[in-house]
């Protein structure tokens, strides 16, 4: 099938507005099944996974296609729930155009919010399907004149070329039509219809309908606006992208169906029987079967076998993927997502996909020791599968983390991890990564001397501790003359100062932003060692510590928040009760941002308080800025509770 006889779009809104349901109604209407699927059983074509049938929604986005008048539809179902809106972002850089679904009994809601903020960004043309008016209550009018204050003025209903405000707007979007019709001159159909594609093309109007996927109302009228309004794969704009090999080089793809093979990766799937699936978007030229292309991010050529295009978990062997194709390969060994697929002789390199940061984190541990063999490998193929699901490795707290988009993400790869790997875990609130400091000079002698029978042990050092700059860590001065310790026991200390600074002195935390200065000592010539020095050196450290001005400090974070206007108030409140500063704050369209600098430790919960607080409106990233003092009352319990369990071991 031609290029230009192809439409790929994303169903986008809120969770529960009927993304997967209206996906269900488009493709019985175009025959492509012989019964419409239901969320409530679990026999939808896109929610098969089985934590999707089992929590009764769409946790990843699935590949659907149908055929409607000589028009082959990809169809794209995201999930709403903001946890997995990783999704929705790769989703988008694979198609034309968009559908937003709205819920007639709810109205503009916090995830239809954020859809068209991303719609913007990509400049995607979109319509809009106000789905559910078949239930009791609802009001039509009174959904749209809300589409049109919070999402845009140019939501039109494109029905009937009869209405005086579409020919108007349709004329408006163009200076030939307008002059026409300045001119009293009645506009001819094949114009109409002309000049509002390109208008939905250029976003300068927004096709607007309303229906029910459940009773089948409105889906016809759905189909025919994606077909004639939305645009096909020749007619999106030309791609930016760069020369790998000249990286400083903008390059620019244009879509067409000859020319070289140039495609991108949006999407991995780790499929429980066929193992990896990749899946690529083609841009421009011809990807046969059993071929293969270049890899210009891994600068690696790479075979493949069947090209399939998907229909939910179905997999459909073709010959060959044109421009505008959307579809999986197999068992690719190099491909991930946000790669570049192309020709050798002539490479690209598309812009990867900017995934939104984790918001919230969990440690992670093993159930058993059968389990502990097996996490690592689990949870490196979950994290390739899914780019906002990140996994790391605290050297200070010994502590795996696991970190995501929300409690509900998080949840749903524990179970994954189990269902799939067969690895039990349980989670816990990280860590904080406190460290120690001091804050004054100290001067103090260690002295390890043993005797239990011929040879003893003997080391005597003096030093002087002081205190640095913050992110300064150890410093080691060696001041010894005269022999006062021999030169080949001097690495000795330091070994053992550096031991003590990793241990701790007051709470078990590093002890960094310090000098310590080896001034004097004395030695035994039998009974010196490498190990008595190193003890020595240890007790040393630890006594000076405790006589220099201990003090905690903590991780303080960047806090970024990303709020409308009416909460702002509200969240400064908040982030004074987490100890945090305002720091400024931004505009961002027609949103505040509000910067704030925040102890990581009032930080574990805030995702979901910022949710509470916002409606679901608000959003944060957050990353690490400096180290600071913990407040005395703080750090005395902190020092307390370690004091108490260093008890509890000893006994």
């Amino acid at each position: 099938m031609s290029a230009k006889n192809k439409r790929n779009i994303i169903l986008l809104g809120h969770a529960q507005s009927g993304k997967t349901f209206l996906s269900e109604a488009l493709l019985y209407a175009c025959k492509a099944t012989t019964r419409k699927g239901a969320v409530t059983d679990g026999t939808t074509v896109s929610d098969y996974s089985p934590d999707e049938i089992e929590r009764k929604s769409s946790i990843n986005s699935s590949l659907l296609y149908c055929d409607y008048k000589e028009n082959r539809i990809q169809i794209i179902d995201a999930p709403g729930y903001a946890d997995f809106f990783g999704e929705v972002i790769s989703g988008v850089r694979a198609v034309d155009g968009a559908v937003v679904v709205i819920d007639a009994t709810a109205g503009v809601e916090v995830g239809t919010e954020r859809a068209w903020q991303l719609l913007e960004q990509a400049d995607l043309p979109c319509s809009i399907f106000i789905n559910k008016i078949d239930k009791e209550g609802t009001s039509v009018s009174k959904i749209i004149s809300e589409i049109r204050e919070r999402l845009s003025k140019k939501a039109v209903c494109v029905d009937s070329f009869e209405s005086g405000e579409l020919v108007e707007i349709i004329a408006e979007s163009d200076d030939k039509l307008l002059e026409k019709y300045l001119e009293g001159t009645k506009l001819s159909q094949e114009e109409l219809i002309k000049g509002l594609k390109d208008a939905v093309i250029k976003r300068k109007v927004f096709p607007l309908l309303a229906g029910s996927a459940l009773a089948d109302k409105g889906i016809s009228e759905l189909l025919e606006v994606v077909c004639r309004y939305m645009p096909s794969p020749l007619e999106r704009p030309v791609i930016d992208a760069k020369n790998p090999l000249k990286p400083e080089e903008a390059k620019e793809v244009v879509p067409q169906e000859g020319g070289p093979f140039k495609a991108f990766v949006f999407k991995t799937i780790s499929d429980p029987y066929v193992g990896q699936l990749t899946l690529l978007r083609v841009f421009a030229g011809t990807l046969a079967a059993n071929t293969g292309f270049y890899n210009a991010n891994k600068a690696a050529k790479e075979r493949i076998g069947p090209i399939y295009l998907l229909q939910g978990k179905e997999q459909r062997a073709i010959e060959s993927a044109i421009c505008g194709d959307i579809v999986a390969i197999a068992k690719l060994k190099e491909a991930s997502t946000s790669d570049s697929l192309c020709e050798e002789k002539d490479q690209v390199l598309f812009d990867p996909i900017v995934f939104p940061d984790p918001v919230i984190s969990a440690s992670v541990k093993p159930k058993s020791r059968h389990d502990e063999d097996k996490i690592s490998g689990a949870l490196s193929k979950l994290a390739a599968e899914d780019p906002t699901f990140k996994i790391s490795h605290d050297s200070q707290t010994k502590e795996l983390i696991i970190s995501g988009l929300g409690d509900l993400h998080l949840a749903v790869m524990v179970e994954r991890m189990k269902k799939r790997f067969s690895v039990e875990v349980d989670l816990g609130t990280p860590k904080v990564s406190y460290k120690e400091t001091i804050t004054k000079s100290a001067k103090v002698q260690g002295k390890f001397k043993r005797q239990s029978g011929g040879r003893g042990q003997y080391g005597d050092v003096w030093i002087e501790t002081a205190p640095l700059g913050r992110g300064k860590g150890l410093e080691f001065v060696d001041k010894i003359f005269g022999g006062a310790i021999p030169r080949n026991y001097i690495p000795s200390v330091e070994k053992g100062v550096s031991q003590a600074c990793l241990e701790g002195a007051v709470a078990g935390y590093p002890i960094e932003d310090i000098r310590v200065t080896l001034f004097d000592g004395s030695y035994h010539e039998v009974d010196s060692s490498d190990m008595a020095f190193q003890i020595a050196g240890s007790m040393a450290l630890r006594k000076a510590v405790l006589e220099a001005g201990p003090v905690l400090l903590e991780p303080i974070m960047d806090v970024d928040i990303t709020i409308p206007e009416d909460y702002l108030g509200a969240i400064s409140g908040d982030v004074n009760s987490r100890r945090g500063r305002i720091m400024g704050m931004d505009i961002k369209g027609k949103l505040q941002v509000v910067k704030a600098q925040v102890p990581q430790a009032e930080m574990f919960t805030y995702a979901n308080d910022l949710r509470s607080l916002t409606g679901g409106r608000g959003s944060y990233s957050m990353r690490f800025s400096h180290y600071e003092e913990v407040p005395h009352k703080i750090a005395s319990a902190i020092i307390s509770k370690y004091q108490e369990s260093k008890k509890q071991e000893e006994q």
